[in-house]
């Protein structure tokens, strides 16, 4: 993070002892054709994944 609104964004998530939680996915290699699909199969009005075997949510235990 190098521009000043990143900046700012990084000292909110260290105030908030988020910092941590924020970086956790660094280094990780993403797969967009997989994300695409994920976003095209979302629902925001029930916040699930509607999948051919069903709806599937997230939750915090999941995280």
């Amino acid at each position: 993070m190098s521009d000043p609104l990143s900046l700012l964004i990084e000292n909110y998530l260290r105030e908030a002892s988020f910092w941590h939680v924020a970086n956790i996915g660094r280094g990780c290699r993403l797969d967009p054709k997989l994300i695409r699909a994920f976003i095209e199969r979302w629902r925001p009005e029930t916040h699930t994944f509607h999948l051919p075997c069903g709806e599937c949510t997230i939750t915090l235990e999941d995280v």
